[in-house]
């Protein structure tokens, strides 16, 4: 527990580095998976993405937010725990209602002072403002004035992501039908990004083939880190070995025009690849 006993909370679509939450005892309230037959999990409690991606086949499951009572209780436990106050960090408000639920709840806490932060982003991108989020805490930030600072720091967040096959940003409607029927035919794999305003998916670029996308996601990395000479990488996907490849390019072109702090590696939570697919390959660049 930090000096200042206050806790900082996070949704499992954050993308928080395991390690580094059990180091930091960081609240994680997983959104819920849903299938067709009426069954319901906890993200990473009692489904985990390998369960998910093995009964893609079968079905794609639908996401949902977590319940207000979950997230009730998550703050009551802190409280119970010892802690005075809370910092919740959540995905993007312009993907998710998560956010304006979390702030719902806060607003009934009585004698728990809580600060909801609106990342406009989402996965690991998000992940990297929770991280600073303990890091502010563990260093004495006040809660009052927490805020903001995150605030700050998530319009200098980006995050880009591209997927080889489209169909899962198609059924969960976050590409038009006319994008994924030219992508499918001209093998056109846009680069996605959160737009700085509203946190929604904006198409950052378009490029012909799957090389070229993740050639495309690496180089506006670059671009970012170039504007800010000292940034916070990261990259996730499920692929292990994929991931080491492109860890070791971020690493490489990055590093040869901005100061690198940090880099950190990760999987993907279930929530997040019930609406990419498990060929989801992300990319965060950080400014600090």
């Amino acid at each position: 527990m930090n000096e200042q006993r206050i806790a900082v909370i996070t949704d499992s679509g954050t993308d928080t580095p395991a390690d580094f939450v059990a180091a930091h005892d960081v609240r994680v309230i997983p959104l819920r998976i849903n299938y067709s037959d009426g069954s319901s999990y906890e993200n990473g409690v009692d489904i985990t993405t390998e369960d998910v991606v093995r009964r893609f086949d079968e079905e794609i499951p639908s996401t949902s937010l977590p319940s207000p009572m979950k997230i009730r209780d998550t703050f009551e436990q802190a409280r119970r725990d010892g802690y005075v106050g809370a910092v919740v960090v959540t995905i993007s408000s312009g993907l998710s209602a998560t956010n304006e639920t979390m702030n719902m709840v806060a607003r009934q806490m009585e004698d728990f002072p809580v600060v909801v932060v609106d990342t406009k982003s989402i996965g690991v991108a998000a992940g990297l403002v929770v991280m600073e989020a303990v890091r502010q805490v563990e260093a004495g930030m006040p809660l009052d004035r927490i805020g903001s600072v995150l605030g700050a720091l998530s319009e200098r967040t980006r995050v880009y992501f591209s997927v080889q096959k489209l169909d899962f940003l198609r059924k969960g409607g976050r590409i038009s039908e006319a994008v994924y029927r030219v992508g499918s035919v001209l093998n056109i794999k846009p680069v996605l990004m959160c737009d700085e305003r509203e946190g929604k998916y904006v198409i950052a670029k378009k490029a012909r083939g799957w090389s070229r996308a993740l050639d495309a996601q690496v180089r506006l990395v670059v671009e970012n880190a170039r504007q800010w000479g000292r940034v916070r990488l990261a990259v996730c996907t499920y692929d292990p070995a994929l991931r080491d490849e492109l860890v070791a390019r971020v690493r490489e072109h990055v590093g040869a025009v901005a100061e690198i702090v940090e880099l950190v590696s990760c999987g993907i939570s279930a929530d997040l690849l019930v609406h990419t697919g498990p060929t989801l390959v992300g990319m965060a660049v950080q400014g600090i």
